[in-house]
């Protein structure tokens, strides 16, 4: 029998062993065939576990799929909406969870000048181009290979793809480690651009389909937005939020104050607005935290960027049957998009989204989830 010092000495041993696993466990990266496009392409699907967290993304438009992550009683549920078939992903409009791209958000009227010269994008959002035009990068196959903790996602945009100039080379990884999602984007261009990325996930912390997100608890470090017109267009001012609907630097529900009587809030039927934040552009620093009282589940979010897209799903109506045969009514979930400001070629005030020959646009954007109580 051990005497009572061995026993500790053996405790402590065992302790540390099992804090080196953790702490030297790899992310399981596993891959299978999901399905094909209508031109016949194949399409991949890569699962990422790290004991806490799976994830799964596409080849398909880099989208990702599932998120599961369990609640405050280690209950797994899938938290982002979307669809069970490539079919599926290829018919609907809502960008489900796919990397957008060229230009995240939108461009007024579809065109913008640069170097003298106007380029027109197809409109797609009535008289504006919104997410890259008809065919933007979560409409595209991506070439794909497996990285340490992740996959590594590339694609090249032709001269003229869309409307914008310059061949571009697209590089986005998506690395899983201890229940955080890490989106890198890097893209290089041989003719001056205009570029901005982001990812367009839906998240619903209670479970994709379960209900509207109102309840969830949302906390954003941004003093200003960039107010819009009537077509989602920003003004060119950038406004302070102190005393309104907007003001999310405490933590409010989203659903207290979305139908205020707030000019604001009736153009974009609920929050669908550029929040920028407080943080400086290109450090990683928190930009949201959401909280689900009822399962715990809590999301922060940290970029490099200068801003982020505050989106209710005021537009889903119904009309979409997503996984597990659920149906996806109006706020039923909440997309958090970091980015550039929309319109940003159209406005010479705003931080610049021009991409030159010879330099590299970079950007990160972290989703980690954990669960607890509040």
């Amino acid at each position: 029998m051990l005497s009572n010092k061995a026993n500790r000495w053996f405790a402590v041993f065992a302790a540390l062993m099992m804090l080196t696993a953790t702490m030297t466990a790899k992310t399981r990266v596993d891959k299978q065939a999901f399905g094909h496009t209508p031109e016949g392409t194949p399409v991949d699907l890569y699962s990422l576990a790290d004991g806490k967290v799976e994830v799964r993304i596409m080849t398909y438009g880099g989208i990702i799929v599932s998120v599961r992550t369990p609640d405050r009683n280690g209950k797994l549920d899938d938290v982002v909406l979307g669809c069970d078939s490539v079919e599926k992903y290829v018919a609907q409009t809502a960008h489900f969870g796919g990397i957008i791209g060229r230009y995240a958000n939108r461009i007024a009227h579809g065109t913008f000048q640069l170097d003298g010269k106007t380029y027109s994008v197809p409109k797609n959002d009535g008289d504006n181009a919104l997410h890259g035009g008809i065919r933007g990068f979560d409409k595209v196959v991506w070439g794909a290979k497996q990285i340490q903790d992740g996959i590594e996602l590339t694609y090249v945009s032709k001269d003229g793809d869309q409307g914008f100039p310059g061949n571009l080379s697209t590089t986005v990884r998506y690395t899983l480690s201890g229940g955080a999602l890490r989106i890198e984007y890097s893209a290089t261009t041989d003719k001056d651009t205009v570029l901005t990325l982001t990812n367009h996930s839906y998240f619903n912390l209670k479970g994709q389909g379960r209900g509207d997100v109102l309840g969830h608890v949302l906390k954003i470090d941004a003093s200003r937005i960039t107010p819009v017109d009537a077509t989602l267009i920003p003004t060119g001012e950038l406004k302070s939020i102190g005393g309104t609907p907007f003001d999310f630097r405490t933590p409010h529900a989203i659903g207290e104050r979305i139908d205020a009587d707030d000019p604001q809030l009736h153009l974009g039927h609920g929050y669908d607005h550029n929040f920028v934040l407080d943080h400086a552009p290109g450090q990683l620093a928190e930009a949201a935290e959401v909280y689900e009282p009822t399962t715990g589940r809590i999301l922060r979010v940290l970029t490099t960027e200068p801003a982020v897209q505050f989106y209710t799903g005021n537009f889903l109506d119904g009309s979409i049957t997503g996984k597990e045969g659920r149906v996806y009514n109006r706020r039923f979930a909440l997309c958090l998009e970091t980015q550039h400001f929309p319109d940003s070629p159209n406005h010479p005030t705003f931080p610049s989204t021009e991409l030159k020959p010879g330099q590299e646009f970079h950007s990160v954007t972290v989703f980690q989830f954990s669960a607890g109580q509040r």
